[in-house]
């Protein structure tokens, strides 16, 4: 127990973290033409692809809300929909496809003791909440646009980002620990992220599926974060307070058994690498 403190809140290595993350940014969109740009040009491509695909080809519409959210019967009410869980689906994956390698790619660090590796994940969470930042901006001025006005709920989005972060640290020290050990992790998390996609309520809503095949959906990480944030940011609607508080005490045991493993497994690294 007492390692988990130091690595949920790392006090003490958040100028390095801050300094990793910043490179790591720069670096991923240094050379291209565009730069930052593709942050936000690349969901919002996706974004226009998926309205095309579910919209025009399959004639999707977005059920009215069981909480009493708008009759998603247009393309913008659609894509509002839609983009508000790429935004979170986009966050979890991108972590999780990096995550295997998080300690693969740096054996000189993992080498030299006073390193702090359980940071690494810390690294790669925060680059995905820039992109996260700017995919928020992107949907919140759409809203302003689209209906003229921002609900006063949005206020309380920080709160489910934080209810978020302790299970994405989890499950990256799981990952980053496992695949140090077992390289087949990588190839592995790119089939469950494409599988997660479609098993998400991003494209629906989870009431919308059928009443037996709902409590399965909750065991999805990423099923309370997008309906929670649509809740906020496009019902107008106040987060269910009580799922969140349980959901964010399973996320902080997630996190929890995530640094155990990573602590337990540390020193084998560099016999490995």
């Amino acid at each position: 127990m007492t390692y988990f403190l130091p690595y949920l809140l790392p006090h003490r290595q958040r100028s390095l973290i801050w300094q990793f993350a910043r490179r790591d940014v720069l670096a991923r969109y240094r050379g291209s033409l565009l730069g930052l740009s593709w942050s936000f040009l690349t969901p919002l491509l996706m974004l226009g692809i998926y309205t095309f695909v579910f919209r025009e080809v399959f004639n999707a519409r977005w059920p009215a809300s069981a909480q009493g959210g708008s009759l998603g019967d247009g393309n913008v009410e659609f894509a509002l929909q839609v983009y508000a869980g790429l935004i979170v689906f986009n966050l979890f994956a991108e972590v999780m496809a990096r995550a295997p390698r998080l300690v693969l790619d740096q054996p000189n660090l993992v080498k030299k003791v006073v390193f702090p590796l359980e940071i690494l994940p810390w690294v790669a969470i925060l680059a995905g909440i820039f992109h996260l930042v700017i995919n928020l901006a992107v949907l919140l001025t759409a809203t302003l646009v689209t209906r003229g006005s921002l609900p006063p709920t949005i206020v309380a989005l920080p709160l489910i980002v934080a209810a978020f972060l302790p299970l994405l640290l989890g499950f990256s020290w799981l990952l980053a620990a496992l695949g140090v050990f077992l390289r087949d992790i990588g190839q592995l998390i790119g089939m469950v992220m494409t599988a997660l996609m479609f098993l998400s309520p991003v494209f629906y809503p989870a009431d919308a599926l059928p009443k037996r095949w709902q409590p399965f959906l909750l065991f999805n990480p990423m099923t309370l974060p997008i309906e929670q944030l649509r809740r906020i940011m496009l019902d107008g609607l106040w987060p269910n307070w009580d799922s969140l508080a349980l959901y964010a005490a399973a996320a902080l045991l997630i996190g929890w058994l995530g640094a155990g493993w990573f602590a337990a497994t540390r020193k084998g690294f560099a016999d490995v690498l």
